[in-house]
């Protein structure tokens, strides 16, 4: 089997005239239409809307998509039904039913599409979040949409909302709290999971197991049992090179099982120094790993064009770390994976290498960011040989530095991998199951590394009491409608978890509208500032990180 080389020529395609019209556009088929005020253009395939019927359009579509999610939030949130080629899958989790929505107008579709980015990117942050970011995004558009059509200036109401979404990120820093212990790490995964104490525990267990650097993966089990099994592994904070290694897009990561590793601390800047090892790989049809210092646009588009025609899989990432320590890190990949580390200042080249060189990883996750090893069981000794020969250098060195990096790879060696077997009778429980666990799995590190704050909507309403300290330092009357905006929006997911949950909330909420900070709710006294009812920081910072796409798109364009 050979390899193919790549080129690629570039065509520019002929930009279109703008139209100078306080308009939005979408795209569909029919004939010219046309009114004094607001006109609805259709030439060829392309159909263009202007004015309040696209924002109309735009928002219908956004409230079908968050009516559709928003009955997931809460420790009540029930369940949604999507329809499939195969068997109907019950779903639980935000993100997975929001990108399964397609609306048919083509208006409603792109302002559902819109939400869907939300979610999206909420969920590619954090981990988790979504349902409640979609909810948030919705009634920002929706308030902003309405204060322009009463004649509020959209680039002042945006330049408002994100003034005032900067103070509240400030204050939220100021009011979470570190995760102390594994009740902290059960309280979280439990409610990101809706409220199981099941997934909560197993969690707590999985992190128990390999501390706060280890990984956990989840897979399906082949019997109805849920099980952990701890293998060695480690995580280094490099993703791949380009998304078009990408072999798994629901979760837009690349998995490889039973693959070898390529190790250099060298730039490939020739596909003929690898073709043998990738024919090799792909004669034997396992994947390939290769981490490398750097890779030229010419090997790594000949590497994507092998990848996509299914000649070759394969996947690169560039080398971890920085001096010294990235020398010892791959050191480390290259024991884990007894691979042979081919260093250059050791005269070793690429061209010369050969299959036997290469490593073994029982399975390989690599995301964006970050890329997860866990090793082939044969290795096992040699790595506990070497956290034990590091552990003895550590407590030999004076230098700080020198002992941060050591601690840094003895925790990355000796973390592991956790991998949780999920088990169900039926496959759509395991389905679900598996998309809880995930939420929770990501909610619980998303605490770890920033923290938590009181939950059930309690954070976003007692941030609200700090807006109207916010706005008096606004002069501007439309940035000033853009706070309220704010301050109005943060009411919302404590409302949708009341709606959702007890009729006694609603009416709750009905009434009165706000709640004071540390007031218990008359259904769930959990959900008071001081108690155990925790989101992570990280995920609230996130959701309204990713609002001020949402915002600007339909609000200060007025529509799409």
């Amino acid at each position: 089997m050979s390899l193919t080389s790549f080129s690629a020529t570039f065509h520019q395609t002929p930009s279109f005239t703008s139209l100078r019209k306080r308009a939005c556009y979408c795209f569909s088929r029919s004939s010219l239409k046309m009114s004094s005020r607001n006109f609805t253009v259709r030439a060829g395939v392309k159909r263009i809307s202007f004015d309040k019927d696209c924002r109309n359009g735009l928002l219908v579509g956004i409230n079908k998509l968050a009516d559709a999610v928003s009955v997931t939030l809460g420790p009540k949130g029930r369940n949604v039904i999507l329809d499939g080629p195969d068997i109907p899958r019950v779903i639980n989790d935000g993100v997975t039913i929001a990108q399964a929505i397609e609306l048919a107008d083509s208006i409603e579709n792109a302002g559902a599409k819109l939400i869907q980015e939300v979610a999206r990117k909420t969920n590619d942050s954090a981990g988790d979040g979504t349902t409640t970011a979609i909810i948030l995004a919705r009634e920002m558009v929706r308030s902003g949409l309405l204060a322009v059509a009463s004649g509020a200036n959209p680039t002042s109401l945006k330049k408002g909302m994100d003034k005032t979404v900067q103070e509240l990120v400030k204050v939220l820093k100021s009011k979470c709290r570190p995760v102390m212990g594994s009740e902290d790490i059960k309280a979280v995964a439990s409610i990101s999971a809706g409220n199981d104490e099941f997934v909560g525990n197993l969690i707590a267990e999985a992190i128990g197991k390999i501390g706060s650097d280890g990984v956990i993966s989840i897979e399906s089990s082949s019997s109805i049992e849920t099980i952990i099994i701890v293998e060695e592994g480690m995580k280094v904070d490099k993703g791949y090179m380009s998304p078009h290694f990408i072999n798994n897009p629901d979760k837009s990561i690349v998995e490889f099982e039973n693959a070898k590793v390529l190790v250099t601390d060298q730039r490939i800047s020739s596909i003929k120094e690898i073709i043998p090892l990738l024919e090799k790989t792909a004669q034997l049809s396992v994947p390939l790993l290769i981490i490398a210092e750097d890779v030229t646009t010419e090997v790594l588009a000949t590497l994507i064009m092998n990848k996509l025609r299914g000649i070759a899989n394969v996947a690169a990432i560039r080398c971890p770390g920085f001096g010294e320590g990235k020398k010892a890190i791959l050191q480390d990949i290259a024991l884990m994976t007894g691979a042979d580390f081919l260093a250059g200042e050791l005269g070793l080249t690429l061209e010369g290498a050969t299959s036997d060189q290469l490593g073994l990883a029982q399975k390989i996750i690599i995301s964006s960011d970050s890329t997860t090893i866990v090793a082939d069981p044969t290795t096992k000794a040699e790595i506990r040989a070497r956290i034990a020969q590091i552990k003895k250098d550590l407590s030999e060195t004076d230098s700080s530095y020198l002992s941060k990096k050591l601690s840094e790879r003895v925790a990355k060696l000796s973390g592991g991998v956790a991998i949780i077997k999920v088990g169900a009778p039926t496959e759509v429980e395991l389905e679900d199951r598996k998309l809880r666990i995930e939420d929770a799995k990501n909610s619980t590190f998303a605490a770890m590394d920033e923290g938590i704050a009181p939950g059930g909507g309690v954070t976003f309403i007692h941030l609200s009491k700090y807006i109207p300290a916010i706005k008096d330092c606004m002069e501007d009357p439309d940035e000033r409608l853009g706070a309220d905006i704010i301050s109005k929006a943060l009411l919302i997911p404590a409302f949708s978890i009341a709606k959702s949950g007890d009729v006694q909330m609603f009416f709750f909420f009905t009434r009165k509208r706000k709640i004071h900070a540390g007031q218990h709710l008359p259904l769930y006294p959990m959900y008071s500032e001081e108690s155990e009812h925790v989101s992570p920081t990280d995920t609230v910072k996130a959701q309204w990180r990713v609002l001020h796409m949402s915002s600007f798109l339909c609000i200060r364009n007025s529509g799409l």
